[in-house]
């Protein structure tokens, strides 16, 4: 039986009365349904266009590929993209392999739950952060054996109010601090570990929501496997349906999660515990703590990249670091192009400095165990940050000798690529969402082809680009108290 999406109107669904439900149906539909329509054929019509053109300038194209085996360069370059090409198909068709054998570890009674401290740092978020906390609060977790603690890290809006709100209507279940100037995510989590008395750490953004069972589902695979460090939640959008972006975003963060790292999951190796939610053995935290909190990159102290740094001295420390699928949290993503531009620019140059300090210890023996996948989706992941600048001068280059033949070949094989992460979420969701795969594949590939050379040239580079006032009104978001009835 196909599974429904996962968006932000189910979260409470069970909770709400015809009233909210219709509330939040009209508060959420700001992207008109003919705008999604328009932007979906005109994807269509250019991939048509562009295999259309493939065929008919199909000798051209032959013509182009003598001549450039011809060329001097051009015999190398063959040799080069065919071994790419051969190495590329085996990773895939070794991830499908892993893919299939992938379970989420099921979630254990209310007497074997550790106990677990959730750390919500917070920067300019408004009243998201409160929704973040009476999410967590409305956990199906035992009172008991969770901390909550909130901590503003100097924030210049009235962040610091609605954590006081908060603090209201919680009482003693939330702990909340102000730290005395902004000094960053990382400080902030730093902060919340010292405080934190649980036997698991569990990390939330805080302009995220999490399900009822999130908690207890995130936390479950420490019981189970005492050799699990860390756990990575499964990050859906919140405002998918609030702009154009989120709705593509949704299912590239689909693919990214339950296929990239169910892969990885299943080797014991994901690379990277997303700051929407994470979860770590304290012990595991511990360890690194101060390696983490006083890192540096080319002299210069870490402030981005905080999740990706952790996730790496945790798998160094020869922990397995797995993902639970059946742990939701809804996020919002950014709506606007240089929102998304800026978080993906971070995300680059964390993705080059990590993949740096991952070389210095994934070739070695540094955990029982075969290592060998770990060490392929290692190379795999290096590959693409490797031939990133090499992809983009050969891009210009043929849009310069042949601009046509470019254009019509890129959208050909957007549509030939994308139509793997389409089929898969139309199997797990909707194929009317899942269709969404192939307008982002055309967005990103001629407004954010740039990112990763950028990100490689920059990296040395500091600033969380969008941590500050956001140009949106809070009430412009999705926001908890549209549909549950607890935020009442």
């Amino acid at each position: 039986m196909k599974s429904k999406t996962i968006t932000s109107e189910q979260l409470y669904d069970s909770d709400l009365n015809e009233t909210h439900k219709e509330q939040y149906s009209i508060n959420n539909n700001q992207t008109t349904t003919t705008t999604g329509i328009a932007i979906l054929i005109s994807t269509f019509l250019l991939m048509m266009t562009g295999a259309f053109l493939v065929y008919k300038f199909q000798s051209d194209f032959d013509q182009f590929h003598i001549d450039r085996i011809n060329s001097t360069w051009g015999y190398p370059f063959l040799i080069l993209t065919t071994i790419l090409f051969l190495f590329k198909a085996g990773v895939f068709l070794y991830k499908s392999f892993l893919y299939f054998k992938y379970k989420p570890v099921e979630s254990v009674s209310d007497n074997l739950l550790p106990t677990c401290t959730v750390i919500v740092p917070a920067y300019n978020e408004g009243k998201l952060v409160w929704d973040t906390l009476l999410s967590l609060a409305d956990s199906d977790y035992p009172e008991h054996k969770m901390q909550i603690l909130a901590i503003d890290d100097g924030s210049k809006d009235d962040t610091w109010y609605w954590i006081q709100q908060a603090k209201i209507q919680l009482g003693d279940r939330l702990s909340i601090y102000q730290q005395p100037q902004n000094k960053g995510k990382r400080h902030a989590l730093y902060r919340g570990f010292k405080l934190g008395t649980g036997e698991i750490f569990v990390t939330v953004d805080s302009d995220s929501i999490v399900k009822k069972d999130t908690l207890r589902n995130l936390v479950s695979p420490f019981v189970h496997n005492e050799k699990c460090g860390a756990v990575a939640g499964n990050v859906h959008v919140l405002n998918n349906k609030k702009a154009v972006l989120p709705k593509m975003l949704n299912v590239s963060f689909v693919m990214s999660f339950e296929f990239v790292r169910s892969v990885e999951s299943v080797l014991g190796s994901v690379f990277c515990t997303p700051g929407a939610l994470a979860a770590y053995r304290k012990a595991s935290v511990f360890a690194c703590l101060e390696e983490w909190i006083n890192q540096t990159f080319m002299g210069e102290p870490s402030d981005i990249g905080e999740d990706r740094a952790m996730t790496n001295m945790i798998l160094k420390q020869g922990y397995q670091v797995l993902f639970q699928r059946n742990s939701v949290v809804l996020t919002n993503v950014p709506e606007g192009y240089t929102g998304l531009y800026k978080m993906f620019i971070r995300w680059g140059r964390s993705n080059v400095r990590e993949n740096l300090m991952m070389a210095k210890y994934v070739f070695k023996n540094f955990r029982t165990g075969s290592k060998l996948g770990t060490r392929l989706l290692y190379l795999d992941q290096t590959a693409k940050i490797i031939m990133a600048l090499p992809f983009l001068f050969f891009m210009f280059f043929f849009i310069a000798i042949h601009p046509l033949l470019f254009f019509s070949s890129t959208l050909l094989s957007i549509f030939i690529i994308s139509s793997f992460p389409a089929f898969f979420y139309a199997k797990k969701y909707s194929f009317s969402e899942a269709l969404w795969a192939y307008s982002y594949s055309v967005f990103y590939s001629f407004s954010l082809f740039w990112i990763t050379p950028y990100a490689i040239i920059t990296a040395h580079k500091k600033g969380w680009l969008t941590r500050g006032l956001s140009e949106k009104k809070v009430e412009d978001y999705v926001t908890l108290e549209q549909y549950s009835p607890v935020a009442k």
